[in-house]
């Protein structure tokens, strides 16, 4: 005599079970994760930098610009590295409100750094660059 082994529904509805748990879990961290990505793009930062030097206040092209903003609790300073157009003018991607540094180095002027507090959702930066100080 053959011996078949029967299944019961016993199986069937553990595994409805585990797929049921995993969608809530899946679910639940979409949910979180698109609560933090809400609150990061409020706390976000249009930053438009205008770079001119000189008496005559002409537009500075080709300059570097670093954007250092901080990062983590440990007070370490995440950096952008961007380059002015021939307007003086460069748009940097988004950055977190509050206090960021931002250095300008161009060929020809003194090197310019500054702290500034960023609290509105659009800021224009307008930098005026010096000479270089002579040496003799």
């Amino acid at each position: 005599m053959k011996e078949t082994r029967m299944r019961g529904n016993g199986g069937r509805a553990w595994r409805r079970m585990a797929l049921a748990m995993a969608m809530v879990a899946a679910l639940a961290c979409a949910g979180r994760a698109t609560a933090r990505k809400d609150k990061k793009q409020e706390e976000l930062v249009k930053l438009k930098i205008y770079v001119t030097a000189g008496v005559d206040n002409k537009p500075v092209g080709n300059a570097s610009v670093y954007v250092r903003v901080p990062e983590g609790k440990k007070g370490k300073l995440g950096e952008m590295n961007l380059k002015t157009n021939e307007d003086g003018t460069v748009k940097s991607p988004d950055v977190p409100k509050g206090r960021v540094l931002i250095q300008v180095v161009a060929e020809g002027w003194k090197t310019y750094g500054k702290w500034y507090d960023l609290e509105k959702d659009e800021e224009e930066v307008k930098i005026h660059l010096e000479d270089r100080p002579h040496w003799y």
